[in-house]
């Protein structure tokens, strides 16, 4: 369910409860993000990988921010109306995981 303010956000042990949950290794940025980078072999590769991301996030309703480079997708999340982390963020990066 989308996150439209007036949670808390995850803090501490509580992130990494979450992150040691997750099949890979996602950084925890500033305790407000997660992020991750993904290496392809080229360009084509790497935005087919970002177009499976953008249809996670469409189907979550939850949008991380992506920055493309040749062979490589940086993927940050965070719930922006909370500016900090929530359990979706989590979600949506399980589900990244699995591409």
């Amino acid at each position: 369910m989308p996150c439209e303010g007036g949670v808390p956000t995850i803090k501490g042990g509580e992130i990494e409860n979450y992150t040691c949950q997750l099949k890979s290794k996602w950084s925890v940025v500033d305790g407000k993000k997660i992020r991750r980078e993904f290496t392809f072999s080229d360009f084509v590769a790497a935005m087919a990988f970002a177009n499976r991301v953008a249809e996670i996030a469409e189907s979550e309703e939850h949008h991380p921010d992506l920055h493309i480079y040749y062979g490589r997708v940086v993927v940050e999340l965070w719930t922006h109306a909370i500016d900090g982390l929530s359990e979706n963020d989590f979600i949506v990066a399980a589900k990244i995981d699995e591409i």
